[in-house]
C-alpha cells in the first residue's frame, strides 16, 4: 500500500498550516508551482493570530476545469494589532540572481492582495519587501518585477536581489476585509 505524503492540517484562528511534502526541482520548461496535489511544494498558511491578531481563515486545494489552484480565503480585521492572512513558501534553492519577477495566474473578488518577499536581511517579522495585485472574477495573468516591490521599513534596503529572497507570500493584508484570492501557476522571469 503506498502511503499519501500530502496531508493538510487546519487549525482555526491561530496557525494554519498547509504542508505537502513534495518538493521539485526549478527545472527550465516547469512552472515554479502549479498547485496539483500530486507535486504542490511546501506552503504554510498562517494568520496574525501568531501574534495576538484576530484575522481568520483557510487554504484550500481546489480544481476547476484543467485548473488546480489554492485558495485563500477569510477575514482580515486590523483588530488587536492584526491585520493578515497568508500563505508562505520557504525557498530551499536561492533563484538565479538573473530572475527580474513573479508571474501568477490569480482570480478573486476585485479586491487587491499582495506578494511578500522576505530576504536573508528581512530579520524582524514586520520587515519585508511587498507588491500590490489586482484580481478579478476571471483568470489573469500579472507580472511582478522585484525592482517595484516595496520595502516595509526603512531600515531595510530599498531594492533587493533575487537570490536573496528566502520566502514569497501571497497575502490578504492591511485593510478590514473579507478575503478571497485564487492562485493557479506562479513562475519566476
Amino acid at each position: 500500500m503506498q502511503q499519501n505524503h500530502n496531508h493538510f492540517i487546519l487549525i482555526v484562528g491561530v496557525v494554519f498550516g498547509l504542508f505537502l511534502d513534495i518538493n521539485l526541482s526549478m527545472a527550465s520548461g516547469k512552472k515554479f508551482e502549479t498547485f496539483n496535489p500530486e507535486s504542490v511544494r511546501n506552503w504554510s498558511f498562517f494568520s496574525d493570530g501568531v501574534m495576538g491578531g484576530v484575522s481568520t481563515g483557510k487554504a484550500l486545494l481546489k480544481k476547476s476545469g484543467r485548473d488546480n489552484f489554492v485558495r485563500i480565503e477569510g477575514n482580515v480585521s486590523t483588530d488587536n494589532n492584526g491585520g493578515f492572512i497568508q500563505i508562505r513558501h520557504n525557498l530551499i534553492k536561492p533563484l538565479k540572481e538573473t530572475t527580474k519577477g513573479l508571474r501568477l495566474k490569480v482570480r478573486g473578488n476585485g479586491k487587491r492582495y499582495y506578494i511578500f518577499i522576505r530576504t536573508r536581511s528581512t530579520l524582524l517579522p514586520w520587515q519585508f519587501y511587498n507588491i500590490e495585485f489586482p484580481t478579478s472574477k476571471e483568470w489573469s495573468f500579472v507580472e511582478l518585477e522585484f525592482a517595484k516591490f516595496k520595502r516595509s521599513s526603512s531600515f531595510i534596503r530599498k531594492t533587493f536581489k533575487s537570490s536573496s529572497i528566502k520566502s514569497i507570500g501571497i497575502v490578504a493584508y492591511g485593510r478590514d476585509h473579507s478575503a478571497k484570492v485564487d492562485v493557479s501557476e506562479i513562475d519566476f522571469f
